[in-house]
């Protein structure tokens, strides 16, 4: 596989853009994560990866050749299945629910945090979030690429750091959001009100806000009820490598 270093080629790949996972999208749009092709003339095979291990696979799997694949989050269809086993295994299936916003999300209540746009300023901040919520600015190449898109917002109490949300996906049709809380402070309306103001922002911008998460995840998908997203379809991931995340 040969790393592209003009993406335009391959933009229709990704289209007609659908909510959920917008791996290519977000690299051809962000510029964080690459793509490699098996041609780079004329492409049969294309894979996008964003940091934290997140990849869309698509194309003819023989134009994968001998390539290695590295474990992660595959968005990807059965033909490559059993590619992904033999190469990157073990081979789990991670079922996952999606919804859309197409319209103003629904009021939230008032929270006791100040919420703000973060900036490169922030960056220490969320370098302090724990670490099993690090992972919120994995494909905007860490946390200066997030703090710097403008695009993040934070809630902060008693001048900490303890939820975030942001376009963890960004498209030319959708922004999938992603949403993190600290552990001590859910249940506080904070993830809802981050994730509010990042979706009025994706509307503003002319494109509709996605959301993706699992079915037993219970807490996202409150969030996402309470903010009006509506249920678009059932999906999965392919994951490689390692167990999905607890729970799921």
């Amino acid at each position: 596989m040969i790393e592209l270093s003009e993406t335009e080629q391959v933009r229709d790949w990704f289209r007609p853009e659908v909510p959920g996972p917008l791996i290519g999208p977000h690299v051809l749009r962000t510029g964080h994560g690459r793509i490699l092709v098996d041609d780079p003339v004329e492409p049969g095979t294309v894979l996008a990866e964003t940091g934290g291990g997140n990849y869309d696979l698509s194309g003819d799997p023989a134009g994968l050749g001998r390539a290695v694949l590295p474990h992660g989050f595959y968005r990807t269809d059965e033909d490559f299945a059993p590619l992904l086993a033999e190469r990157s295994g073990p081979l789990y299936r991670w079922p996952r629910v999606i919804y859309e916003l197409d319209r103003a999300p629904r009021p939230v209540p008032t929270v006791a945090a100040e919420l703000r746009v973060l900036t490169l300023g922030d960056v220490p901040a969320l370098a302090g979030l724990s670490p099993e919520l690090q992972w919120i600015t994995e494909t905007w190449g860490g946390h200066a690429g997030a703090a710097a898109s403008g695009l993040a917002v934070g809630a902060f109490v008693g001048g900490r750091l303890v939820s975030v949300a942001v376009p963890f996906y960004l498209g030319d049709r959708y922004e999938d959001l992603g949403v993190v809380t600290e552990d001590g402070h859910r249940g506080r309306g904070l993830s809802a009100a981050c994730a509010a103001r990042v979706a009025e922002g994706v509307l503003s911008r002319g494109r509709r806000p996605s959301w993706s998460t699992s079915p037993d995840n219970q807490g996202s998908r409150r969030v996402a009820a309470k903010l009006g997203f509506r249920f678009v379809r059932e999906d999965q991931l392919y994951v490689t490598g390692y167990p999905p995340p607890p729970g799921a």
